[in-house]
Parts: C-alpha cells; structure tokens; sequence
C-alpha cells in the first residue's frame, strides 16, 4: 500500500499536519510518499495506491500558492483515478464564513471528478478552535490507517 501526501500551505500549519500525517502513517506500516515537487507528472510517477490532501486555505477560499499549479494541471489533464481511495484534511478558520475549508472542498471536489473515492469525509480542522491541527488530526488518521489495514 503506497499512499502519496500531497499538502499545500500559506503559513506552514498544513505541512506539519502533512508531517504528523506521514509518522504517523509510516509508524503503522504504510509506505508513505510527500509529492515533491507538485506536478502532475511527479505524482503519476510514484503510482500511489492512496492520496492524501493536507491543505490549508486562503483569502477568500482559495489554495495556496503551492497548490495552485498542481490543481490546474489535474483538472486540464483530467488523470482518471478511477476508484482510487483518497481523503483530505482541510484545514481554515470559521470567522471567515462560507469560505472555511473551501480550499479542500475544491481538492476533494476535482478528486471526485476524476472518479476517485472518498475514504473518509473530508477532515476540517477549524483555527478557530484549536492551536495544534497536527494533534487534531490523529484520531481521522488513525481512521484512515484502520481502513487502509483492512
């Protein structure tokens, strides 16, 4: 089982979930892979069996810079990734209204179109209401490690 992260971030918080994502996830056996750099083609390369999407949000519900280009490529290229397991962790800030999370929403929306599946609903984690996202995140990664074993 070789699951790929793929994570952007404006201020560095979604990358350490991506970091406790990849311990924790390698701790339990899965071969775990960041996509670096973010392209298509470097992603089609690792041939993951598995994605996983850490992604903050920004401005008025956009992605990071880092994931922009990555995000247009997928959805020019339209790469099936028929039935291929995924999930997302989302990450945003409630005070800014309907734009919360609206950066994985759009990740986990073209995920879908490409005919990938939705391991778990999309993990939003709210910077409103907590300090440590990477600590936040554990209990929906032990989930998704739970059914990755299954």
């Amino acid at each position: 089982m070789h699951l790929v992260i793929i994570s952007g971030s404006v201020f560095g918080t979604a990358n350490l979930v991506a970091d406790e994502a990849q311990t924790l996830l390698s701790n339990a056996g899965v071969q775990v892979s960041r996509l670096q750099p973010l392209s298509l083609d470097a992603l089609l390369a690792l041939a993951p069996d598995v994605l996983l999407v850490c992604t903050s949000t920004t401005g008025m519900g956009e992605l990071p810079d880092t994931l922009v280009p990555l995000f247009h490529e997928m959805r020019d290229r339209f790469p099936l990734l028929t039935g291929k397991p995924f999930g997302v962790i989302a990450l945003g800030d409630s005070a800014y209204g309907d734009t919360f999370c609206l950066a994985g929403e759009q990740f986990r929306e073209l995920l879908l179109e490409l005919q990938a599946s939705e391991a778990l609903p999309m993990l939003r984690l709210d910077a409103s209401e907590t300090v440590t996202p990477e600590t936040d995140a554990e209990p929906w990664l032990q989930e998704l490690v739970g059914l990755l074993q299954d």
